[in-house]
């Protein structure tokens, strides 16, 4: 899978966000090591912090099917302006991949592509909690 493949996936995902508040609608789309693919939106809620992250949402999805061998993460969000992971999605994405790739899109598909470790200085995992 390209690197624009996934990024596409992204924007796909993203029709189906639910951002009745923000307006701000985000897809993701995450590449595991066989070339599966898993994919999400973010979901708010009239209780902000009962939302979701597209990522976390596609990360999730991913890890209740068992999946921890992820490589390459798009996110694409719905203005001129690149998308990046929240501080919260890079913390949740760094417990299970803390080399990954991430390909950070605009609503047209053009995008740049960053290291999470780069995206999340001094990240942390279990192992820091010994």
């Amino acid at each position: 899978m390209t690197d624009q493949e996934l990024v596409r996936m992204a924007l796909e995902a993203r029709a189906q966000a639910y951002a009745p508040y923000s307006g701000f609608a985000v897809g993701a789309a995450i590449l595991c090591s066989d070339g599966a693919v898993y994919t999400g939106c973010n979901i708010e809620n009239a209780s902000y912090p009962c939302g979701i992250c597209a990522e976390r949402v596609a990360a999730s999805k991913a890890l209740s099917e068992g999946r921890r061998d992820f490589s390459i993460l798009a996110v694409a969000g719905s203005s001129a302006a690149l998308c990046t992971p929240c501080g919260l999605c890079r913390q949740f994405l760094c417990e299970f991949a803390p080399g990954l790739r991430v390909l950070c899109a605009n609503q047209a598909g053009a995008f740049e592509e960053h290291m999470l470790s780069e995206l999340l200085a001094a990240g942390f995992d279990g192992a820091s909690m010994a």
